[in-house]
C-alpha cells in the first residue's frame, strides 16, 4: 500500500461506527411483513427492497417472538421472503416552515401539487411532543368562523376542538369548506384521510380560494394503506403544532376522524388486538384523544391550535363508539340533521343537540341568553313536531310553543346561509340580539 492510501485511510475515524443491522422478509401475512434479525425500536422506519428491485418504505408496528412486524407505505410492493429490510432511522422528524404554505402534499410530506420538494431546517415530531396540561390556556377568546348559526349559536374559542357529527351526505365537507374560507386565523391545515380522490380535488380546487395561500394541504385518499391514512393526520397535526409553537393563530381541519380510526382498526386487528364494540379495537378508540389532545391553546408561545374534526355516523348512528368517543374529548360538537337538509336547510345544524362547551366563557350574558332562548324554542318544537302535524296542539296551551310556532319561519332563516357568504361574529352576534334577545 503506497504512503499516500495509507495516509488517506488514517484520516477516517471509524471508532464511532457500528454493525449495521440488516433484516429479510420472512412471512406476509394480511396487511403486515414479518423481519428476522431485525431488532430495532418500535416505530423505526425502514425500507424494504421488493423482488422487482425496488425500495418500499415502511414502518416497525410491533413484534412477534423474535421477528419485527412492519407495516408497507404501499399496496403495490412486489414482496418475497428473503427480501432485504435496512433501517431508515428513529421517530421521523416533520419538515415544517413558511414553505408550505400553498401546498399540497402527502402522508410523507412528498408533494402532490407537480412542484419542487419541501425543503427547510425546521423539524417537528410526527408523534408531536408530551406537554404539561398546565402548559394549557383557557378558551376565552372568540373565533370567527364566518358561519352565523355556528358564531351566534354556537359561539366557537381560539383553541377550541370541536366535532361536527353527521351521516354521509349531509354536508360536512360543505360546512367545513365555509368555515376554512371564513376563519380569521393565520395559517390553516388541512387533513383529508380517507376521502375519494375526486374529493381531494375537488376540495383544492373550489374549497380552498383564497384561503390558498396560508393553507397546507395534507391528502391521503381512501386507496392507500391505512398506515399512511393515520399518518396524514398525524403530520397535519405536527405541522399545527410547529406554527402554534411560532406564536400563531392556526385552524386544523381533519376530514375525518372517523377514516382515522378505521385505518387504526385495520392495523390493530392485523396485529392481532381483540375486537370491541363494533369490531373497533382498544387502539382504535385510544387514537382519538392521542391525536386531539394536542389541539389548545399554548400558555408559552402564545399560539393556539383551533381544531374542526368532521365524524362520520355509520348509518346515523349518533350512539357508535367513535361518535360517542370524539364527543367525550372535544370542546363541544355540531349535530347536522338529515331531516334539516331534506329541506333544504344548509347548513343543516340541529341547534337542540350541538353544544360549545366553551361558549360560557365566551360570549356575554346578552348573547347567551338569546342563544338559550332559541334553543329552547327549537327544542319546544322539535319535541311538539308531530302533535303540530295532526292538528292534535290547541294554541294557548303553552306560550313556549306558541312563540315557536309563530317564530318558525324566522329561526329558519336564521339558520340558512349560503356557502359563498360569510357572516363575521359581530354581524352574527348582533342578528341574534335584534331578532331573539330579551
Amino acid at each position: 500500500m503506497t504512503k499516500s492510501a495509507e495516509g488517506l485511510l488514517n484520516r477516517i475515524d471509524i471508532s464511532h461506527a457500528a454493525p449495521r443491522r440488516i433484516g429479510e422478509i420472512h412471512a406476509h401475512e394480511g396487511l403486515l411483513l414479518e423481519a428476522s434479525g431485525f431488532p430495532v425500536p418500535l416505530g423505526t422506519g425502514v425500507s424494504i427492497a421488493s423482488a422487482n428491485g425496488d425500495k418500499v418504505r415502511g414502518e416497525v408496528v410491533g413484534f412477534r417472538e423474535q421477528k419485527a412486524l412492519i407495516l408497507p407505505f404501499s399496496n403495490h410492493g412486489a414482496f418475497a421472503a428473503g427480501g432485504r429490510v435496512e433501517p431508515l432511522g428513529g421517530a421521523e422528524m416533520v419538515t415544517c416552515g413558511r414553505s408550505l404554505l400553498g401546498r399540497v402534499i402527502d402522508a410523507n410530506g412528498d408533494p402532490l401539487d407537480g412542484r419542487a420538494a419541501i425543503t427547510g431546517r425546521f423539524k417537528w415530531p410526527l408523534t408531536g411532543h408530551q406537554d404539561n396540561p398546565l402548559n394549557r390556556g383557557r378558551v376565552t377568546k372568540p373565533f370567527d368562523t364566518g358561519v352565523c348559526a355556528i358564531n351566534a349559536l354556537l359561539t366557537v374559542g381560539e383553541g377550541q376542538r370541536l366535532a361536527i357529527v353527521a351521516g354521509s351526505g349531509v354536508g360536512k365537507s360543505v360546512l367545513m369548506g365555509e368555515m376554512l374560507a371564513g376563519a380569521d386565523c393565520d395559517v390553516c391545515v388541512v387533513a383529508l384521510v380517507g376521502e375519494r380522490s375526486r374529493e381531494v380535488s375537488d376540495f383544492v380546487e373550489t374549497k380552498l380560494g383564497s384561503a390558498k395561500r396560508h393553507s397546507v394541504v395534507v391528502a391521503v385518499p381512501a386507496d392507500h394503506p391505512p398506515l399512511l391514512r393515520l399518518r396524514a393526520a398525524m403530520r397535519a397535526t405536527a405541522i399545527a403544532e410547529y406554527f402554534r409553537n411560532e406564536g400563531k393563530k392556526v385552524f386544523l381541519l381533519v376530514d375525518s376522524l372517523t377514516r382515522v380510526a378505521h385505518a387504526q382498526r385495520e392495523i390493530g386487528l392485523s396485529l392481532g388486538e381483540p375486537p370491541t364494540m363494533k369490531g373497533y379495537p382498544p387502539s382504535a378508540l385510544g387514537v382519538i384523544p392521542r391525536l386531539v389532545e394536542r389541539a389548545g391553546v399554548d400558555r408559552q408561545s402564545g399560539g393556539s391550535i383551533t381544531a374542526l374534526y368532521t365524524v362520520l355516523a355509520d348509518g346515523g348512528d349518533l350512539d357508535d363508539p367513535i361518535v360517542d368517543s370524539a364527543r367525550a374529548i372535544a370542546d363541544g360538537h355540531i349535530i347536522l340533521s338529515r331531516k334539516m337538509a331534506e329541506q333544504g336547510i344548509y347548513p343543516a345544524i340541529d341547534v337542540s343537540k350541538s353544544l360549545s362547551r366553551s361558549m360560557v366563557d365566551i360570549v356575554d350574558e346578552d348573547q347567551s341568553k338569546a342563544a338559550a332562548h332559541f334553543r329552547r324554542l327549537t327544542s319546544a318544537y322539535d319535541e311538539n313536531h308531530d302533535l303540530i302535524m295532526m292538528g292534535a296542539y290547541t294554541p294557548g296551551a303553552d306560550p313556549t310553543l306558541d312563540e315557536a310556532m309563530d317564530r318558525r319561519a324566522n329561526m329558519l332563516s336564521f339558520l340558512q346561509q349560503k356557502p359563498s357568504d360569510l357572516i363575521d361574529f359581530q354581524t352574527s352576534r348582533q342578528t341574534l340580539l335584534e331578532e331573539f334577545g330579551a
